[in-house]
């Protein structure tokens, strides 16, 4: 046992969001074993697959700000932003280009947080939270109260379709998967691509290593920084444009806390929040697993406010587990 368990030192090493895979295969064997089959049944896991979605697309632009050393807390907001733009304009010219607009929106707010942060040296904790009060503020200023949406009858459109409106893969009682669950998975993939086989990775892991030394080696921290936030916010606009699309309708709430559960998400995923060392496969898995327990406590009938007290000794917990699994690994 003690020759196995040295064995998995490397590993541990090599892949951080081990821990959280573990996590989430316990947390799922403990809802099978408790839910009556209530969690785990084929509607419930479209439902989780859907939400995962669109919160995983905002976690995966966090992962890459996170991987540079700093944060953004502002894309629940972008989000909102996205949501409410594609929604208002879907409806007076063609949603695909409504769509594009929005995702660009979510950029611009994007760049707005990295030229801040990047040119006047702001901790990019202040200035998102500027932004985040900012745009949060506009949406609900724009909507005053009431809701944007799309009647249901002119959503039969392909691009209503392709953008979050409908689900794939149905077979037998499953219900299928969102088509924002592709987009999700495309958005994995090609950022992994670039994370692994790109400049662009390697320039962004050193910067959050050590800004001082990338710089000395030629590295362009600034313009690092500032890629990491626009790719951030579009991917915030894009689940925006994902969610609206999927549900119909928004007003000015929508995404509030959002931002939460995606840093929440790369914790727990083994992304460092000092930056140089992010997950992406890992802060999915992280999400999936917000997910799971947020629907958990819906069909087991928890009050819902618990949601968030859990996910604070979840975070705190994770967060103790990776330090303490990660020193235990590199121990020789």
């Amino acid at each position: 046992m003690t020759l196995s368990l040295a064995a998995l030192k490397p590993l541990i090493r090599k892949h951080s969001e081990i821990g959280i895979l573990l996590v989430a295969l316990l947390l799922v064997l403990l809802f099978i074993a408790t839910s009556g089959g209530r969690w785990n049944n084929a509607y419930n896991i479209s439902t989780i697959l859907q939400v995962t979605a669109t919160l995983g697309l905002m976690t995966l632009g966090i992962a890459l700000v996170i991987g540079t050393g700093e944060i953004d807390i502002s894309v629940g907001s972008t989000f909102g932003m996205a949501a409410l733009i594609y929604l208002f304009l879907a409806v007076r010219i063609d949603p695909a280009l409504a769509a594009l607009v929005a995702v660009a929106a979510g950029g611009a707010i994007g760049a707005f947080n990295g030229l801040l942060v990047t040119r006047t040296g702001t901790p990019s904790l202040i200035v998102t939270l500027g932004s985040l009060m900012i745009f949060r503020g506009l949406a609900i200023a724009l909507t005053s109260g009431f809701a944007f949406s799309v009647p249901y009858k002119d959503r039969g459109a392909l691009s209503y379709f392709v953008l979050g409106g409908d689900n794939v893969f149905r077979f037998g009682s499953f219900s299928g998967v969102n088509t924002g669950f592709l987009w999700l998975i495309v958005g994995l993939v090609v950022l992994t691509i670039a994370l692994k086989f790109a400049r662009f990775g390697n320039h962004l892991l050193a910067v959050g290593g050590s800004a001082a030394s990338a710089h000395s080696r030629g590295v362009r921290v600034d313009r690092v920084k500032l890629n990491a936030f626009i790719i951030c916010g579009l991917l915030a606009g894009l689940g925006g444009v994902l969610e609206a699309g999927k549900l119909g309708s928004a007003d000015g709430s929508m995404g509030r806390l959002m931002e939460l559960q995606a840093i929440a998400s790369c914790v727990l995923g083994g992304c460092l929040l000092a930056g140089g060392r992010i997950s992406l496969l890992g802060a999915l898995v992280g999400t999936f697993v917000l997910s799971s327990i947020q629907s958990y406590l819906v069909v087991m009938a928890i009050a819902p406010q618990w949601f968030m007290v859990l996910l604070g000794i979840i975070v705190v917990l994770a967060a103790l587990s990776d330090r303490g699994l990660r020193q235990w690994a590199l121990k020789r």
